[in-house]
Parts: C-alpha cells; structure tokens; sequence
C-alpha cells in the first residue's frame, strides 16, 4: 500500500522510528534507527506487513535494501521480523555472498536462524539476488547503553551482548557501533 513516507523523524525507539508526514506519525521498524536523525527530513521506503493481529510497517534507507527484504520474508519460515536482524549489518553485499556461496555458518550467527532455516534462504534466494550496497552515515555519538538496546531489540541476550560491549569502540557512531558488534557477536 505505501512504497515510502517522506517526513521529520519524529523520535526514535530501539527497533523503529516516528516519522511526521503532514502531522500523522508512522511508527516504522527498521533494521537499525540510529541511522536517523530526530528532526531531520528522511524518505523510508515502506513494507507493509499486514496478518489476522497486527498491521505493522516496516522501513529501509534504500530500495535495494527494501528488496533484499521482500526475497528474505518470501522464505518459507523467516518472517519480517526475524529478518530485520540480518538486515542490521547494513551489509546487502554480504548476505547475498554468504547465500550465493552458501556460507550456513554465517547465516547461522543471526538471532534464530538455526541451520535448517539457513539453508532453506540459501534454496530458496540462490541466483536470484541483484542488488547494489548500502551507504552509511558518519555521524558521531558516544551511546554505549544505546548500542546494548539495539542489540537487544534485534533478539539477541544480554550474557550474548555484555562480553562484547567493552570491545566496541563507542566514539563511533551508533550505527558503525551496531556494525562493529554484529562482526563480533557474528564471530
């Protein structure tokens, strides 16, 4: 129903964003909304998830990522919000390498994605996957609690995420922080 929404970032949350459109306020979850700025205008390019209990919108920076998540989801078994966490890397290029080398291990690393579920995106997604990179923002912030939010809301557990917490750099941004402790929750 809705392909974008162009608006204010009204406020964020630690799985999604509020952006103003002419006064109305889309609640959007995306892989990672520490790449928005409160305040600041954004096109998010929307899917629009409807079932029998919740009409939910989800959101990406581009339109390459967008698409990279409608493949996902049509993965018998990987919903839209199982397949937000894969997407939080900011790494189209490296999932669509670990499934067109059939990297299991790789996609394995991500919150509830056990083997089965790993190869059955590896049978389904294999040489159908053209898509460009994502960019990235520079934008400097030191948010170590907010780091450790994300990683929470992306499903993974505290004793995961407390190990590592102290190996990120935090005068990075909270969006190359979310990077930096995927790589290493990923290892």
């Amino acid at each position: 129903m809705f392909d974008y929404i162009k608006g204010k970032i009204a406020y964020l949350k630690n799985n999604a964003v509020v952006i103003d459109n002419n006064g109305i306020g889309y609640l959007v979850y995306v892989p990672n909304p520490y790449v928005y700025e409160e305040g600041k205008d954004y096109i998010i390019y929307t899917y629009e998830h409807i079932n029998e209990s919740e009409d939910t919108l989800y959101g990406f920076q581009t339109k390459s990522e967008k698409e990279l998540f409608l493949k996902l989801i049509s993965v018998k078994g990987l919903g839209p919000k199982m397949t937000l966490p894969l997407l939080a890397t900011g790494s189209i290029d490296g999932i669509m390498d670990a499934i067109e080398r059939e990297n299991i291990l790789y996609l394995k690393k991500f919150p509830k994605i056990g083997e089965k579920l790993a190869r059955q995106i590896i049978l389904d997604l294999k040489g159908k996957l053209e898509f460009i990179g994502v960019g990235v923002s520079d934008d400097i912030v030191d948010t170590s609690r907010e780091l450790e939010e994300v990683l929470i809301g992306l499903g993974y557990k505290e004793k995961e995420i407390k190990p590592i917490l102290a190996r990120v750099d935090t005068s990075l941004s909270i969006e190359d922080q979310v990077k930096d402790a995927l790589k290493l929750l990923l290892k």
